[in-house]
């Protein structure tokens, strides 16, 4: 059964399952195809007891989320100048070429005359430039009607913009070198569009990528006041000097067609490396152009996360794949959790809720690890939390110490604060098979500042057993046709209460480790499932 609270229709009726208490910070929005990264819920309640009125908060956060997910005209209508904030908030984003936001919302606080602060992190991605991060925080005042609104001012944008002064991009010309697969044969973004940004990324990683600056202008004469922000680096390397990098042209070709043939028309990422030395094979995003959602997305993995789970359990010996551990339809810890379609498998062996992805069983043995020690896990053998130079920007993952039990539980399962993305979950399933770790790279030359140790390989050979079990008889039966001895995990994540599940597989064979997502995708083998089937049957040899 896939992995996470699943509905079986388009239109859900909202839950009635507790939600545990938020903390002072809660990611409202994810640069990556706008994922919710608490399993709570974007707006839950501020637990501070006397504090903010919480409606305010919520409607902070609201505003936050509508702004960074697009939604410019219901960000709008959340302030007491809905024009005016449309039209600053769509001028500020769409001039500066900024490509979804993520806002990062701080602890709330009260003002002396009555209005309510939120302060927050803006994380502004610039197309085929750099993130622009600043502080900034939202003022809300209550209405007559009781209500709150935003209280509009330019200033909550950006704390430098007002009714003089505005922002201007400016970019400079550079002509980039040739960049060339592990063969030296040539790169470009026409003949792989969704490479077009990673390119960008290994030019700029070398000194030879486009460059620019964010600059504050007097919105009357266009007098330069300042530089807010500058992007890229002059070149460390002669122009003519090609850049060789590790993508494989065959595997990115078909990595891309995959995305393109089975992902059907859905935001969709997908990463395939090499076991013996994480070497990054392909890089597909669908859409191609904009984001790099497969290195540098925050995603939580749902179920594929249960391959650390799992490890993390074995390495204590608190669980064999032969032990009984049951499988209930539901769960409750501080709120209810359950399988799809509420299945449960009673008296199954451990093997069996790997295979089928058993939510309830996982959490049943949270109380087998420490509060600290699932993130210990994934750092000391996983190499997640650690910092990765893989020669373009990347997200290396979090696993922060959960709050209370319900984060706990969720934790379990690969939801709560647990993030990942297509990477990072090639690279875990990499070291799963193999029990080493070794650091993702896309370009030769690059410092590897990690440390971890190998995994037991009683626990490997149980974890490759388990993966190719999933694949004959479990979850992951999508690829069962397939040659060589394919070992996968699927997995279901929760995004919101109202939006449909995002759906993730990740894959060995050979030499070869893939992990997909496919945003709103319900399941992982419905949805992501097909993406690596079209991929590894197009590709049968491991690349030179």
């Amino acid at each position: 059964m896939p992995e996470t609270r699943k509905r079986t229709t388009s239109r859900r009726k909202p839950r009635k399952a507790a939600r545990s208490a938020t903390a002072a910070a809660l990611v409202l929005a994810v640069a990556a195809g706008g994922a919710y990264l608490a399993e709570l819920g974007p707006f839950a309640a501020d637990s501070s007891a006397a504090g903010p009125d919480p409606a305010a908060v919520a409607e902070a956060r609201a505003f936050l989320a509508d702004w960074a997910g697009g939604r410019i005209p219901s960000a709008g209508r959340r302030t007491t100048d809905p024009g005016k904030a449309q039209d600053v908030l769509r001028n500020f984003t769409a001039g500066l070429s900024i490509d979804k936001p993520t806002l990062t919302a701080a602890k709330a606080a009260v003002s002396g005359n009555g209005t309510v602060s939120v302060p927050f992190t803006a994380k502004m991605p610039v197309t085929d430039l750099g993130a622009w991060t600043y502080d900034s925080k939202l003022p809300l005042r209550k209405q007559q009607d009781g209500t709150w609104k935003v209280d509009w001012t330019p200033a909550l944008v950006h704390p430098k913009l007002s009714s003089t002064e505005k922002f201007r991009l400016e970019r400079e010309n550079t002509d980039r070198p040739k960049i060339t697969d592990r063969g030296g044969a040539a790169l470009s973004g026409g003949e792989h569009p969704s490479l077009a940004p990673v390119l960008n990324q290994v030019a700029g990683a070398a000194g030879a990528g486009p460059r620019g600056a964010i600059q504050l202008v007097d919105r009357a004469t266009g007098e330069v006041k300042g530089t807010e922000a500058t992007f890229g680096k002059k070149p460390d390397r002669p122009t003519d000097q090609p850049i060789r990098t590790t993508l494989d042209s065959t595997w990115q070709a078909a990595a891309e067609k995959a995305l393109a043939s089975e992902a059907k028309g859905k935001d969709a990422a997908l990463v395939a490396l090499r076991i013996d030395n994480g070497e990054i094979l392909a890089v597909a995003n669908a859409p191609s152009s904009g984001f790099n959602r497969a290195v540098s997305g925050t995603y939580a993995p749902g179920s594929t996360w249960k391959l650390v789970t799992t490890s993390a359990l074995m390495l204590k010996n608190a669980v064999k794949p032969s032990d009984i551990v049951d499988c209930p339809k539901y769960l409750t810890v501080g709120k209810q959790f359950h399988n799809v379609e509420t299945g449960e498998h009673r008296d199954a062996t451990f093997l069996q809720d790997f295979t089928e992805s058993c939510n309830t069983a996982f959490i049943s043995l949270r109380d087998r690890l420490g509060d600290r020690e699932l993130g210990d896990v994934a750092r000391k053998y996983f190499g997640i939390g650690q910092e990765w130079h893989t020669g373009i920007p990347s997200f290396d993952g979090s696993v922060p110490a959960p709050r209370d039990q319900t984060e706990k539980a969720a934790s379990m399962i690969g939801q709560g604060r647990v993030l990942a993305n297509p990477l990072l979950m090639a690279s875990v399933t990499a070291t799963a098979v193999s029990g080493t770790f070794h650091q993702p790279t896309i370009t030769g030359g690059t410092k590897d500042t990690t440390t971890t140790e190998k995994l037991p390989q009683d626990v490997v050979t149980q974890l490759r057993a388990m993966m190719r079990a999933t694949v004959t008889d479990g979850t992951a039966k999508v690829l069962a046709d397939l040659p060589g001895g394919v070992g996968a995990k699927t997995g279901t994540a929760e995004v919101t209460e109202e939006d449909p599940n995002n759906g993730w597989i990740v894959a060995h064979r050979g030499n070869i480790a893939v992990a997909c997502i496919v945003e709103k995708g319900k399941t992982g083998g419905a949805s992501a499932g097909p993406v690596v089937r079209s991929l590894l049957s197009a590709v049968t040899a491991d690349p030179s």
